[in-house]
């Protein structure tokens, strides 16, 4: 593979991700003027009085996500000694300094025993809140996993065991945080129910597809339009039924009989203050992606619509579709990228370790086996993909061959889901660390020379 092509792929995902940091996007949009503080959306703009102290108001932080800390520090940057107090719950290894906030760390992609006392520590800190007060709460993906509070009857072990059932069956996220929503205490609108009287507006990085509030960080400040009864039908839908923990069934059969109260539905009182924005999404990193590659000299070519279910059948089409733009192409022809955003679904059958990203590359490298000049990158825009320190993969004509050379199985590695273990020994892992922000994945796939490709091979 031509050298620029990766390194043309990893600029254009670099500015992606710059261009929805949370901490960047507050001071880019907002700002303190005549007592308010102002936040200019494309859509509208929001204006956030802050409270009189002399009345007894408080200017109060909450986070939740794997990108809140940068965010934080955005409210921290514009807002400064305004702030009365804080307190921001991000993924073990994804903080960051803050001056006037205090960072817990919790379980993520499983909620863990720092889940269940992170979402203690929040409901500690909201006490008994003021109608003067004023609180921010700054939420992006992860924050399902990150504040775990059962349900009473409920234990942290059986949230984590229909957790892990649900990731593994290949439902979607806005799947699994309807039934998360049912078994929780602080999801579904019931963080709003804490806060109130005081008003709350919530700034989100969203990592749904939609934007949905009700879906990202699993909605805990806006209504939930689901209900007890769509939780079980998911249940029944991935065939979970007789493999979740016995105490779930019954709390979810109990909510659909009246027994258990339903999360909060719009005509709630505690949202009568609580306000919502969605500050940048997977749309904004797509533009920003584009507009580099431009920038670059690259003709841009959009994938389509975003990329939702099977992770292998996407993978096969973004394969496809890329070798495609390459057949009959001129020689003299600039570079092309195919860009592409969304999230697939991955069934996990085996024990290995990887994501739907290094798997997506795993599939893309199959498809392109010994073809020339066609190079795909695939990484999640928060810097991690499933429980692993890589962001994703790349994938070309040479992984498989690579891959063989070190001895491994690649039919073997895809039926284990060991993808993780695949690109690092080809040398196509590409890990990032934390990146301060979270809009779900990213595919960018380059043509970097001209002319026909030959069909591609089986995995050995």
């Amino acid at each position: 593979m031509p050298p620029g092509a990766r390194a043309g792929l990893v600029a254009a995902w670099r500015a992606a991700v710059a261009a929805v940091h949370g901490e960047t996007l507050l001071r880019r949009v907002s700002r303190v003027e005549g007592g308010a503080w102002c936040i200019d959306l494309p859509d509208r703009q929001w204006r956030v009085p802050l409270p009189d102290a002399a009345r007894g108001g408080r200017l109060r932080v909450i986070g939740a996500g794997k990108a809140a800390a940068s965010l934080a520090r955005g409210v921290e940057a514009v807002l400064g000694a305004r702030i009365d107090d804080g307190l921001v719950v991000v993924k073990h290894g994804h903080g960051e300094a803050l001056r006037h906030c205090r960072l817990l760390e919790a379980g993520h992609p499983l909620p863990d025993a720092s889940s269940a006392r992170a979402a203690a520590a929040v409901f500690d800190f909201v006490g008994t809140p003021r109608a003067a007060d004023v609180c921010l709460v700054l939420l992006t993906g992860g924050a399902s996993s990150l504040l775990a509070s059962p349900a009473p009857g409920l234990a942290l072990e059986d949230k984590t065991a229909v957790t892990r059932l649900l990731v593994a069956s290949g439902a979607s996220i806005g799947e699994i945080n309807v039934v998360r929503r049912h078994l929780s205490g602080i999801k579904g609108g019931q963080l709003a129910r804490a806060l109130a009287p005081a008003a709350s507006l919530t700034l989100a990085i969203s990592d749904v597809l939609g934007d949905e509030p009700a879906a990202i960080g699993s909605g805990p400040t806006v209504p939930d339009p689901s209900t007890f009864a769509d939780a079980l039908a998911l249940l029944g839908r991935y065939r979970l039924e007789a493999r979740i923990p016995p105490a779930v069934l019954r709390h979810l059969h109990a909510g659909v009989a009246g027994g258990a109260a339903e999360t909060p539905k719009p005509q709630d009182a505690a949202f009568a203050h609580a306000r919502f924005a969605v500050l940048a999404s997977l749309g904004d990193a797509v533009a920003a992606a584009c507009h580099a590659a431009r920038a670059a000299d690259y003709e841009v070519v959009a994938f389509g619509p975003w990329l939702q279910g099977d992770t292998h059948a996407r993978a096969r089409e973004f394969a496809g579709r890329l070798r495609a733009l390459a057949a009959g192409r001129p020689a003299d022809a600039r570079p092309l990228m195919l860009v592409a955003g969304g999230e697939t679904t991955l069934e996990v059958r085996g024990a290995g370790q990887g994501g739907r990203n290094q798997e997506f590359a795993v599939i893309v490298a199959q498809e392109l086996d010994r073809t020339e000049g066609l190079c795909v990158l695939a990484a999640g825009t928060d810097g991690t993909d499933g429980p692993t320190d890589a962001a994703g993969g790349f994938a070309d004509g040479g992984t498989l061959s690579r891959a063989l050379a070190a001895g491994l199985d690649p039919a073997g590695i895809l039926r284990d889901n060991d993808s993780n273990r695949l690109l690092r020994a080809s040398g196509d892992l590409f890990v990032t660390g934390p990146t301060g922000t979270n809009v779900t994945d990213l595919v960018l796939g380059v043509v970097q020379s001209a002319g026909g490709s030959p069909a591609p091979h089986p995995v050995p």
